[in-house]
């Protein structure tokens, strides 16, 4: 299965061989031993996965379940007449799937897959950059995307990756891909993290995104025999990310700093932030234009995104 998709999980593992994770877990750490696969948070990829990305195909066969739950709560932060930007992935796909229901939204995007997913939403405009085509995940890369970045101001960005630390924060495995996420992330005063618990702990070649830039992480609920994905969630918290966990389980036993929501039900939701707009008479171009022109100087907005991340 390894050598057919590049990475699989364990739990997909356990569930395709029926037998317990446990035992999956046990198996794989054999076959590492021979060299055959490498073991990854929560799975296993082809030897000298650290260097080496998954292309679509692959990873949209891993941690479906999660993703999806993933998705629900991202969508749940988005509100009508916002301007975004969405990065490529393919949790951010699924995330793009459920914007199209957000009437007055104006997404900006680098993937192929998010266009795809919104190109028959009626009330939602799409705005593309420029750039080359990196067929591997679909996604336009290079100085053309980087460029058409420029002077773009939105609410919120929406990024995932190959792998999240509290010590390095999000990274990924490609430099292209790494460059053009860094240029979304400064279009947006706020930065939401979605990443599934396979990630959590792992760390790739190019870092996108320092924790200290993070405001949110939406994620699933690790397994309960997953210390390191619990670790590395307080870790986050601890350093000020706000943590949203899908399907957890709230009481006196839940980490300080993390939200629990259960599946289905949508986050609680922050202050508003600068550049989202809730008039509702707008059309989408005007929105665009009042995200690219930006509604404060710079030093306001700066104090502006500081006292939200206080708060």
């Amino acid at each position: 299965m390894v050598r057919a998709n590049g990475a699989v999980s364990l739990r997909e593992l356990a569930r395709v061989v029926q037998t317990s994770e446990v035992t999956v877990r046990r198996d794989v750490r054999a076959l590492e031993a021979e060299g055959l696969l490498d073991r990854r948070h929560g799975g296993a990829v082809l030897p000298g996965g650290f260097t080496r990305e998954s292309g679509f195909p692959q990873k949209s066969h891993l941690a479906t379940a999660e993703k999806t739950a993933i998705a629900d709560l991202a969508a749940g932060l988005v509100e009508e007449g916002e301007a975004i930007v969405v990065g490529a992935g393919t949790t951010t796909q699924e995330l793009a799937r459920r914007l199209a229901r957000v009437p007055g939204l104006t997404v900006v995007t680098n993937s192929l897959l998010v266009a795809q997913a919104l190109a028959h939403a009626n009330r939602v405009e799409v705005v593309m950059t420029g750039g080359t085509l990196r067929g591997s995940n679909y996604a336009l890369v290079g100085s053309g995307a980087e460029q058409s970045l420029q002077g773009l101001r939105v609410s919120r960005a929406f990024l995932s990756g190959s792998g999240l630390t509290a010590e390095r924060g999000l990274s990924t495995s490609n430099m292209l891909s790494a460059s053009v996420d860094r240029a979304l992330v400064q279009a947006a005063a706020e930065v939401v993290v979605l990443a599934d618990h396979t990630k959590l702990g792992t760390d790739t070649m190019f870092q996108t995104v320092p924790t200290d830039v993070i405001t949110r992480l939406v994620t699933d609920e690790p397994p309960g025999h997953d210390d390191r994905a619990a670790t590395e969630l307080q870790a986050l918290a601890d350093q000020g990310v706000q943590i949203t966990v899908a399907g957890g389980a709230t009481g006196p036993n839940s980490a300080p700093g993390v939200d629990s929501v259960p599946a289905g039900r949508q986050p609680r939701r922050d202050v508003p932030l600068p550049g989202q707009r809730r008039t509702h008479g707008a059309g989408p171009g005007q929105q665009l234009r009042s995200a690219l022109l930006g509604e404060q100087p710079p030093g306001e907005r700066a104090a502006r995104v500081a006292d939200l991340r206080r708060r």
